[in-house]
C-alpha cells in the first residue's frame, strides 16, 4: 500500500483520480448533461490507464512479459466485455458489433502501430518473439474468417441467413472459445518456453509487490467499467454536439476510450524497449475480443438479450477487420520492427477514422 500512495504522489497525471467519484456523483445529479459527462469521463479514464499500466509492468517484471500481456489484455478487455453486456441487455446489438468490430481494429492497427512508433523513435530497431506474434495474428485471421461467414451467407442467400443465422453463429462461437482455450495451452504450458521474451528490455524502475499489482489490476478494472458505462450513456449525445457520425462513434471512439488502459502500458512498454509486453497486449487483446469476448456476448443473449444475437456484421465491419488481421500477418513475418512500420499501422487506421467520420455504412 505504501508503493500506491507513494507512486499516487509523485505522479501528477494520477491526481486526476479525484475525478472518478466526481464523474459517477455528477451521473446520478446531472443524468442529462451529457456533453460534460462525456468530458468527465475521458477525462477520469486517463490516470486509470496509468495505474493499470504500472500494475501491469508490475506483474510483466514477475511473470514475464507473454503473461503480463495477457494480463493486460484480459483486464482491458474486460471494461469492453462489460460494456457491451449493458448494451446486450438492453437490445442494442448494433452498438455491440461495432464496438466488436472497433476494438479488434483498433487495438490490432492503432495500438500496435502507435507502440512501433513511440518504440522506434528511442530505439533503432526492436526485436520481440516472433513466433507469439504469429501465433495472435494467426489466431485473430482464424476468427475473422469466423466472423465472415455469416455475413457471407447473408449476402449471398438472405433467406438462408435467416434461417441458420443463429444456429451458425452459436456453433462458431463455442468453435472460437474452444481455439481460444487451446492457444492458451500452448502459449503458456507445452511451449511456453518457444513463447519467452526477447531479453533486452528495461524493467519497471519501481514494480510493485504481486499482491498489491493484482489488487491494483482488479479496483482499476472496475473504475474503469464504472466509467466507461457513463462515457456510453453520454457519447452519443456528446458525438452529435462535436458533429461526430453514429459509425465513427461506435467503431473508433468507444473502442478508443475502451482500451485507454491497455493503450498506455503498451505505449509504455515500447518505450522501455520491451516490445513483446506491447505485441502481446495489442494483438493479444484483439484476438481475445474475436476468440472470447464475441462469442461469449453470442451465449450471453441467449439468456439476457431480448434475442439471440448473431455474428452478422455488416459488409464494411468485415472487410476492414479483415484486412487489418492480414496486415498484422504481414508486419510480424520477422519480428522486427521500426518507427516507419508503426506509420504505415495508423496511416491504415486513419484511412478507416476518416471513411467512417465522412461516409458511415448506410446499413449500420
Amino acid at each position: 500500500m505504501n508503493a500506491l500512495l507513494k507512486e499516487l504522489r509523485s505522479n501528477p497525471l494520477l491526481w486526476l483520480l479525484v475525478l472518478v467519484p466526481v464523474v459517477l456523483v455528477a451521473h446520478k445529479l446531472k443524468p442529462d448533461a451529457h456533453t460534460m459527462l462525456f468530458v468527465l469521463s475521458v477525462l477520469a479514464i486517463i490516470p486509470l490507464a496509468a495505474l493499470m499500466s504500472h500494475a501491469t509492468e508490475s506483474v510483466a517484471s514477475k511473470t514475464g512479459d507473454g503473461v503480463g500481456g495477457l494480463l493486460n489484455a484480459t483486464f482491458g478487455n474486460m471494461t469492453e466485455l462489460i460494456i457491451a453486456l449493458t448494451a446486450l441487455k438492453a437490445g442494442e446489438y448494433m452498438l455491440v458489433k461495432a464496438s466488436i468490430a472497433g476494438a479488434i481494429v483498433t487495438n490490432t492497427l492503432f495500438m500496435l502501430g502507435m507502440a512501433f512508433v513511440l518504440g522506434g523513435l528511442k530505439f533503432h530497431v526492436q526485436e520481440y518473439n516472433k513466433l507469439n506474434a504469429r501465433v495472435l495474428s494467426s489466431m485473430l485471421f482464424i476468427a475473422t474468417v469466423a466472423l465472415l461467414m455469416p455475413s457471407a451467407i447473408a449476402k449471398a442467400n438472405p433467406d438462408t441467413a435467416m434461417a441458420i443465422g443463429q444456429p451458425l453463429s452459436l456453433a462458431l462461437a463455442i468453435l472460437l472459445i474452444v481455439s481460444y482455450g487451446l492457444s492458451l495451452v500452448f502459449s503458456l504450458k507445452t511451449h511456453s518456453k518457444e513463447f519467452a521474451s526477447e531479453d533486452h528490455g528495461e524493467d519497471s524502475e519501481t514494480p510493485w509487490p504481486m499482491g498489491l499489482a493484482l489488487g491494483a489490476l482488479g479496483g482499476v478494472t472496475v473504475l474503469v467499467a464504472l466509467v466507461s458505462e457513463v462515457f456510453v450513456e453520454s457519447v452519443q449525445v456528446a458525438a452529435e454536439v462535436f458533429g461526430m457520425s453514429p459509425a465513427f462513434v461506435g467503431f473508433i471512439v468507444v473502442a478508443m476510450v475502451g482500451a485507454a488502459a491497455e493503450m498506455v502500458a503498451a505505449f509504455s512498454a515500447a518505450r522501455k524497449d520491451r516490445l513483446d509486453l506491447s505485441v502481446g497486449i495489442a494483438l493479444g487483446s484483439a484476438s481475445q475480443i474475436a476468440l472470447f469476448v464475441a462469442p461469449v456476448l453470442v451465449i450471453a443473449s441467449y439468456f439476457i438479450g431480448p434475442t439471440p444475437m448473431d455474428l452478422q456484421f455488416w459488409p464494411g465491419a468485415v472487410v476492414m477487420i479483415l484486412i487489418a488481421a492480414l496486415v498484422a500477418n504481414i508486419v510480424t513475418i520477422n519480428g522486427r520492427s521500426a518507427w516507419f512500420v508503426g506509420v504505415l499501422l495508423l496511416m491504415l487506421y486513419l484511412i478507416y477514422a476518416l471513411t467512417l467520420y465522412l461516409l458511415p455504412p448506410g446499413s449500420s
